[in-house]
């Protein structure tokens, strides 16, 4: 009978005691993941300025202060604004739903008198209300651990700025992955986080203000707030705008604007639609494509993570996990004499 080797029985031993370890941490840090992904996705997009301004002279402390600073005031403190406006709007949203709801079904009459079915008194308007509560209390949730995930992205993001070099040694020091493996990682990782966390909030918000055009225009009611919406819904594949665009209409036509609610829906589908590819198309000239599938299982899998925020970083984590297992097979899979 082969007996196991003592140099392979350590190795399992060592390799058992690691998962165990990364299992009992990364249990304890997923609530503040994002304050990690954040960092990142903020040392990606402010690294070259921190390497100019080095290079004209400045404090490596003063200028990473000065872009944190910056990065807070021109990131942070918008999208702080719009969780704060989406809190204090769950309550509005619900009643908003009940009424997109009541004039859903009060628009099925019609279409009752062909089919002879009761469809609208199959609709629990109640419990479709309670969903979109807690979905929108998942969404703009998360407030104390929000605050500890910035304090750890803002304390990681200093030290990254000013000891990239050194953090990347270390980096490469600890992790089992060859050097030519790693600057793959490296690049294409940069890659996908431009693309996750600077071409989706772009898109999302060019949309929206398109839409949010149209709201004026037409006098919807508390624009501002479907604006938010719309630009949210155009981060989630296969839904897009219309979650703000349908919604709006269907209370625009129990109001009794009709008319109103026809144009809304044609320069909704056709207008801002139609400006979603030509965004895309010019966005992703410029950065990495990321297939919609990503982005889907993305916001699937962070918002509950990460909250609002989960919109971003969740296409991200994704991304990150899908070219670990690339690297992976690159690194091993090919390798027959390990069989």
């Amino acid at each position: 009978m082969n007996k196991l080797r003592p140099a392979l029985v350590r190795q399992i031993f060592v390799l058992l005691l690691i998962l165990f370890l990364t299992v009992l941490i990364f249990k304890e840090i997923v609530p503040y993941l994002s304050g990690v992904l954040g960092a990142i996705a903020l040392y990606v997009l402010l690294v070259r300025w921190m390497n100019a301004l080095v290079n004209r002279g400045w404090k490596p402390g003063l200028a990473a202060t000065v872009l944190m600073v910056g990065s807070f005031l021109g990131i942070l403190v918008p999208i702080g604004g719009i969780v704060l406006m989406l809190s204090s709007k769950i309550t509005e949203a619900v009643e908003n739903s009940s009424k997109v709801v009541q004039a859903t079904k009060s628009q099925l009459t019609h279409l009752e008198e062909y089919v002879g079915y009761d469809i609208s008194g199959s609709i629990d308007t109640s419990a479709i209300a309670n969903w979109t509560s807690n979905r929108l209390q998942s969404l703009a949730g998360g407030t104390f651990n929000a605050f500890i995930a910035i304090g750890i992205m803002y304390f990681l993001l200093y030290y990254m700025l000013i000891s990239k070099e050194k953090m990347k040694e270390g980096l490469m020091s600890y992790i089992p992955i060859g050097s030519d493996n790693l600057k793959i990682i490296a690049k294409e990782s940069n890659s996908l986080v431009k693309s996750n966390a600077l071409g989706i909030p772009l898109v999302a918000i060019c949309q929206g203000i398109i839409a949010l055009i149209g709201y004026l225009i037409l006098g919807v009611s508390d624009p501002f707030f479907w604006f938010v919406i719309t630009a949210i819904g155009s981060m989630i594949p296969f839904i897009g705008t219309a979650i703000g665009i349908v919604p709006v209409a269907i209370l625009l036509f129990a109001s009794g604007q009709d008319w109103q609610g026809i144009a809304i829906i044609i320069y909704g589908f056709v207008v801002v639609g139609s400006t979603d590819n030509l965004i895309r198309l010019y966005v992703l000239e410029r950065l990495a494509s990321v297939h919609p599938l990503i982005t889907l299982f993305g916001v699937v899998v962070g918002v509950p993570l990460f909250g609002f925020i989960g919109l971003i970083f969740g296409p991200l984590l994704v991304s990150l996990f899908l070219l670990i297992l690339k690297i992976y097979k690159k690194e091993y899979g090919n390798d027959k004499d390990r069989l």
